[in-house]
């Protein structure tokens, strides 16, 4: 059976968590910032978790390698 290849575009966008949680930056913070409240801005600085639909699809397309199954 082949290697499977990671699906680089994505792994450059989410990181797998060393509890297997996928994390994703938040949208909405590139540019026009100054319209939103401060604590809007800060909460958009943290990371955001993969909702549990995508999970599975997700692991398969990032390759054994990085944390997928």
């Amino acid at each position: 059976m082949p290697k499977l290849k990671t699906n680089k575009a994505l792994a450059k966008r989410v990181k797998v968590s060393k509890n297997g949680k996928i994390m994703r930056t938040r949208s909405g913070k590139s540019h026009l910032n100054s319209s939103l409240s401060p604590k809007r801005r800060r909460q958009l600085r943290r990371k955001g978790q993969v909702a549990a639909g995508f999970c599975k699809r997700i692991k398969r397309a990032l390759g054994p390698a990085l944390g997928g199954r």
